[in-house]
């Protein structure tokens, strides 16, 4: 499926010496395309590193909110866009005409699932047939969105060789994925190991040089489709082990066992286990998606990837059995959850970000009111609900203030995301009843009969 292609006998490969030379010293210049929260980390990353870097994206008003030094991303300093702008390392456009400028282009733009839990590569499609027209000898094209193994050669390289040009002949192709993880003070772009692959030796030795001025390390592998599946796995590893402990906390609490004690006693062994933690479900544009990418792909070869749809089947049913626990919880404190009034803590998939991307919460609200409760929100780090696909309808929600009053003015209230800055002792001194999938309230040192993990 993926073997090597001829040499074209007709002409040589463009030398890459002088770029090569361009990469080391870092006179070349950069392009990345989507500046969301993979495209704007690197683009600082490239900026400080000495790279001139040039930020495409789509979002005119974005791209003018950049280009003032202003950060939409509440881990990412505005100090750290204004800095690089400034130093005029690093420019923002909506002109993808200028897509011919860059010795290396960087594709950063998002990979979704269809309504039918089917890979959306229409925003990668797109960006490869903008790139296209102004595609020149000698370019580097990089795609980092994370997609399924055979996408680098099978969809975008047909897009660039339909112009004449031929991969690892005139231009040079490679994948390497992104590892971003928002709000996480331990690793940041530079600083996690970068996983390379390439359309040819040519193209390999391109991308892994000019990784290696970004980046601490980096992890050549044979193919763009071996880069492919490494990103897959990584995710997949995460999506199976959670949906582990979703089931152990299920199956634990009938049995009256506190899933998180068990967790923190087993993590005391030094080897061969390492913790993962139960929630409400999955979040974030990486796990609850990367894994149906290959669910789909394997399909095509007659293989059926039973242990992950599982995974993917218990995680999915994770809101399903919290509202059923909230359900329970509120009926107990004597009052009908039909008509209850219930106050949702987080509408961010993770703590301490302000990213909602795939966020459990919104199912959460989805199928709290499909049970006749009123929900309300709080979040700190999001005030208003933005236009999401799937849940439009909640689009302009805003978010309550957290104090007494308004806590006394609700029947329950579900931790969906253990934000840092929220005051639980205060939360549960004041409310009825608090559903918690997070084990906020005992980490904060918090033994009430009010509070119920779910």
């Amino acid at each position: 499926m993926h073997a090597k292609r001829p040499v074209n006998a007709d002409r040589a490969p463009v030398d890459i010496t002088d770029t090569l030379a361009r990469f080391k010293d870092r006179s070349a210049r950069i392009g990345i395309v989507g500046l969301g929260y993979v495209g704007i980390p690197l683009a600082i990353t490239a900026a400080k590193a000495g790279f001139k870097v040039i930020g495409y994206d789509i979002d005119a008003p974005r791209v003018d909110q950049i280009n003032r030094g202003e950060s939409f991303i509440k881990h990412i300093d505005s100090a750290l866009i204004s800095e690089i702008v400034t130093s005029g390392k690093f420019e923002a456009t909506a002109d993808f005409a200028r897509l011919a400028e860059p010795d290396a282009i960087l594709i950063c733009v998002p990979t979704p699932l269809t309504k039918h839990r089917e890979p959306d590569l229409s925003y990668v499609v797109n960006t490869a047939r903008a790139i296209a027209p102004r595609l020149r000898k000698g370019q580097l094209i990089v795609l980092e969105s994370t997609t399924y193994p055979g996408t680098t050669d099978e969809v975008i390289r047909p897009i660039f060789e339909a112009t004449g040009l031929k991969s690892g002949v005139d231009f040079f192709l490679a994948f390497s994925p992104e590892r971003e993880d928002p709000g996480n003070p331990d690793f940041g772009t530079s600083t996690i190991p970068k996983v390379v692959g390439g359309d040819g030796a040519e193209a390999l030795s391109l991308a892994d040089t000019l990784y290696s001025q970004l980046i601490v390390k980096t992890v050549p592998v044979s193919s763009a489709a071996t880069a492919e599946a490494v990103k897959l796995t990584e995710n997949i590893f995460r999506a199976v082990n959670i949906a582990l402990v979703n089931e152990l906390k299920v199956v634990y609490a009938a049995m009256g066992i506190d899933v998180w004690e068990v967790i923190d006693a087993a993590k005391t062994k030094p080897f061969g286990f390492m913790p993962f933690y139960p929630g409400p479900g999955l979040g974030g544009h990486c796990i609850p998606i990367d894994p149906f990418y290959l669910t789909w792909k394997a399909r095509e070869f007659d293989i059926a990837t039973r242990f992950i749809e599982l995974a993917g089947q218990i995680n999915t049913q994770m809101p399903y059995h919290v509202v059923n626990k909230l359900a329970e919880a509120v009926d107990r404190s004597g009052k009908a959850f039909t008509g209850s009034k219930i106050l949702l803590l987080g509408i961010a998939y993770k703590k301490n970000v302000d990213d909602m991307r795939e966020s459990p919460s919104l199912k959460l609200i989805e199928l709290m009111e499909g049970r006749g409760a009123h929900v309300d929100y709080y979040d700190p780090y999001i005030p208003v609900i933005p236009m999401t696909r799937e849940h439009a309808e909640l689009a302009g929600r805003r978010s309550v203030i957290l104090d007494a009053k308004t806590l006394a003015g609700f029947d329950a209230v579900l931790i969906a995301t253990d934000h840092d800055n929220v005051d639980y002792n205060l939360t549960v001194a004041h409310s009825k009843v608090v559903v918690d999938t997070r084990n906020a309230c005992a980490r904060a040192g918090i033994s009430d009969a009010r509070v119920v993990k779910a």
